[in-house]
């Protein structure tokens, strides 16, 4: 018959949503540079460009929802969405690659960086310590991988259920809900990491001000790393809290959980950028300097 589906592939129609998105990409880009720049409007078309990017990933996320509760995503249109989550965690790792590069370049040929001197760290400088902070983020990290599998396994197992108690109960979370008990503490480990992080930076010898007028490569180096790794903790923690409240909405299913599946593997190679960057930057990275007494 004329029109019939014979495919399990989902046909997407004509949507709003793509145009909306590299428009507001491209005002947030340029009003980004403006801003960098002082141009009058720049705060403006940051504003409108951040707004507009915002409002694409909502909608169009959200359209990707009711998509799969109207049976839209088969099973190989799980599949492929896998691919493309793989696919841009791919692009995440390429993204931390330079990052690591340039710290690497800049400690194995300090010669070549006049900015410190010929010596790594630059002379005179001090350095975080890596065994207090950083080695409590780094336990706070793995502790949330264990939490968000947990949930994972939960939400495999379809442990959703049991009677409300205690401080669980308060929150609407039963006996037997691994999913949402996982969900809550992954949040809330996820959370703590950026506040130790905020605060580390507030007490850090280098200040990002202080490196980016100096020229110090070791601290910028040091900020750009670590705080793109931040901004990805932050961003995966919002992931999270929106497949939490979707599983108090109860969207997902123990075969098709693809939102959860992707927030997990996003939070799994946070977790794992942390130990390179704590074992490179903060352990190795600043060997033999003196250490700030914060």
């Amino acid at each position: 018959m004329a029109g019939a589906k014979n495919h399990q592939y989902h046909i997407l129609p004509p949507s709003i949503w793509p145009l909306l998105g590299s428009l507001g990409a491209l005002i947030l880009a340029s009003g980004g540079v403006m801003w960098m720049h002082k141009f009058a409007n720049g705060t403006l078309v940051l504003t409108t460009g951040f707004v507009l990017v915002l409002l694409t990933m909502f909608g169009w996320w959200g359209k990707v929802i009711q998509e799969a509760h109207a049976g839209d995503h088969t099973p190989i249109v799980q599949l492929h969405l896998r691919y493309g989550m793989i696919l841009f965690i791919a692009s995440e790792v390429m993204f931390f690659v330079g990052w690591f590069w340039a710290w690497f370049d800049f400690s194995l040929f300090p010669s070549t960086v006049e900015a410190v001197g010929g010596t790594w760290p630059p002379k005179g400088m001090e350095v975080l310590d890596a065994w207090q902070f950083p080695l409590l983020n780094t336990l706070i990290l793995l502790c949330s991988g264990c939490t968000v599998t947990w949930a994972h396994h939960g939400l495999i197992h379809n442990e959703r259920g049991g009677e409300l108690r205690g401080l669980w109960g308060l929150i609407g979370v039963g006996e037997n809900d691994s999913v949402k008990k996982g969900l809550w503490l992954t949040v809330l480990l996820g959370a703590t990491f950026s506040c130790f992080q905020a605060y580390e930076y507030m007490e850090a010898p280098f200040p990002f001000k202080a490196a980016a007028e100096h020229g110090s490569s070791y601290g910028g180096a040091f900020f750009m790393a670590t705080g793109f790794h931040g901004f990805h903790v932050i961003v995966g923690t919002i992931f999270l809290i929106v497949n939490l409240v979707r599983a108090y909405r109860g969207d997902f299913t123990p075969k098709q959980h693809f939102g959860f599946e992707a927030a997990a593997w996003y939070w799994h190679f946070v977790d794992v950028v942390w130990l390179f960057l704590f074992a490179s930057i903060y352990v190795w990275g600043g060997w033999g300097a003196p250490v700030h007494a914060g």
